[in-house]
């Protein structure tokens, strides 16, 4: 039986010509009990939607109908659980549900209204952590008191609007566990944005594209049995084909507008090249060990003594390779990273590139951060600029200029060259600095979870851009990230660390897949998630605490 109805419902903001036009005649029917997600990019309309069926706002054109009834403003029957946490910070985790609680069922007794706090608070997993409040909880336990807090209305509907987003693969990943659970054991109807397909395709019953022009796209039913382990997903044709219809359709939509290439780069040498006889000397050996991290060290030191960090790190990184640096959150994969760009100092070990000590900070050797570090008062040309005078100092101011405009071009910025980067999206200004880093020319790109900040669709399109621009370079480089597939698609080889302090490498894998490479071939590829799993079956081998045995290290790095 359907629950909610949208009927022909349009919004727009503004009038006339100055008209932004969201979502465009829109007709969705959620039936009662059903878990709908709502997919797609940033700036698709998604958050709009969902504040119309909470009655946040109302439709410049058709209506909302909730059981019948036209949505005229929110109500109890409809909890919503936004991205932000929105608790009260003098309030404790059992004062936060009981707002809601007091507010939709004043008439209980106090016992009677302790009790459901209770109840709720323990459905959530916190009634260790009750008494606490916000500032004492991390991001997830948060978000579950956002949860609980709207369990506890006892609504029919649930809207949750990218709960998850802002916390980190591992507590995203629980909670998105938890929540598919408690939808079980209640069934109340469940509407879902997101834009990461795995975790769509987890929880949905359904899944709803919704396309960049404001429009609903393709619909997607899930057959797979619940509950769905998401270990054993990785092997279920089912799920492997789903995805790889989702995903397509999004990249035809949303991302398969290529850019255009018009300039050419021009023909200059960068400073940082290796003298010739200093490279006669070394013929042979540099291409082969180009980047050297021998028996690495990092230690800091605290009040309780030396904290070894990372422990005999030992890798050996040909030429033109590119590696992908994986593990859980504290496992020394930055720290590595910051060493490797000489930004950290190395405690015991050295580190080599193309034959000499990594000693201090040197474009040779760019880095791409997860926040792209830009001034905001300069575009994106005259951020891109900086430091191509100093790299290029035999090039004419032209020459450099092209430059910068051809790896501006290549990256998707040519109609936006002389925006400033505080008008610029979180995504552009990422492209920005993508750009900054190859027109460097360096010897060895280093990227530092360099789409962490996006979501994971701008991410895909952020990953085709870096793939294309790196085909043409093959310039030599490190990418630290969190993101299985992440890894899968843009290395040679996943070097997998193990958990910290004393963090090592414990496995490496080599990719062997056909470059270049797009998301949607590796999809297709029969070894893809053979790849995929060695990388989830090491990553929950060290997901609770797991600690490498002796000589780790060098087992996986031979």
């Amino acid at each position: 039986m359907s629950i909610l109805k949208l009927d022909n419902v349009s919004q727009s903001y503004g009038t006339g010509l100055h008209a932004t036009h969201v979502l465009k005649n829109i007709d969705l029917e959620v039936q009662e009990g059903e878990f709908l997600v709502l997919l797609g990019f940033s700036g698709t309309g998604k958050t709009t939607l969902i504040n119309l069926i909470a009655g946040l706002e109302m439709p410049t054109k058709g209506s909302v109908t909730f059981k019948g009834a036209p949505v005229t403003g929110p109500g109890p029957e409809r909890g919503v659980i936004f991205q932000s946490y929105s608790l009260l910070p003098w309030l404790t985790v059992n004062g936060n549900v009981k707002l809601a609680v007091d507010t939709v069922f004043p008439h209980l007794s106090r016992a009677e209204k302790a009790a459901k706090v209770a109840h709720y608070v323990d459905m959530v997993g916190l009634g260790h952590a009750a008494t606490r409040r916000p500032a004492e909880l991390s991001g997830g336990m948060r978000q579950r008191v956002n949860v609980a807090r709207a369990l506890a209305m006892n609504p029919e509907m649930l809207l949750l609007d990218e709960p998850l987003s802002a916390l980190d693969a591992l507590t995203r990943a629980n909670l998105a566990d938890e929540i598919e659970r408690i939808w079980q054991a209640d069934r109340k109807t469940c509407v879902l944005i997101t834009n990461d397909v795995d975790e769509a395709i987890i929880l949905a019953d359904r899944i709803i594209a919704l396309n960049p022009d404001g429009t609903l796209g393709e619909a997607f039913t899930v057959d797979i049995p619940r509950p769905r382990d998401r270990m054993e997903m990785n092997t279920d044709d089912t799920f492997r084909r789903l995805r790889a219809d989702v995903t397509s359709y999004l990249m035809e939509v949303g991302i398969e507008a290529k850019v255009e290439g018009t300039r050419r780069l021009p023909d200059v040498t960068p400073i940082h090249g290796l003298p010739s006889a200093v490279k006669k000397a070394q013929q042979g050996l540099v291409d082969e060990r180009f980047l050297d991290f021998s028996e690495l060290h990092k230690v800091y030191p605290t009040p309780k003594g030396p904290l070894t960090v990372v422990e005999d790190f030992d890798l050996k990184i040909d030429r033109g390779e590119f590696i992908s640096l994986i593990g859980h959150s504290g496992c020394g994969k930055s720290t590595v990273l910051t060493m490797a760009a000489g930004l950290n100092g190395i405690s015991k070990g050295a580190i080599k590139l193309d034959g000499r000590h990594v000693e201090g900070a040197d474009p040779e050797r760019a880095v791409v951060f997860q926040s792209p570090n830009l001034f905001p008062w300069l575009t994106a040309r005259e951020n891109c600029a900086i430091g191509v005078d100093k790299v290029y100092p035999r090039a004419s101011q032209s020459e450099r200029q092209d430059v910068v405009e051809y790896y501006l071009e290549r990256v998707g910025l040519a109609d936006a060259m002389d925006k400033t980067a505080s008008d610029m999206s979180n995504g552009m200004q990422q492209r920005v600095g993508i750009a900054r880093a190859f027109a460097l020319s360096p010897k060895l790109l280093l990227l530092d979870e360099p789409f962490g900040m996006l979501d994971s669709l701008t991410r895909w399109e952020l990953q085709e851009v870096l793939m294309e621009v790196w085909s043409r370079t093959k310039v030599t480089a490190i990418c630290v990230t969190h993101d299985v597939d992440e890894a899968i698609l843009l290395a040679d080889r996943v070097v997998m660390m193990t958990n910290g302090p004393q963090a090592t490498i414990g496995r490496i894998t080599k990719v062997d897949l056909p470059r270049p490479r797009t998301r949607k071939a590796l999809l297709a590829h029969p070894d893809y998630y053979r790849y995929r799993q060695q990388v989830l079956d090491f990553l929950e081998e060290y997901e609770h605490g797991a600690k490498p045995g002796p000589s780790a290290s060098r087992k996986a790095a031979a």
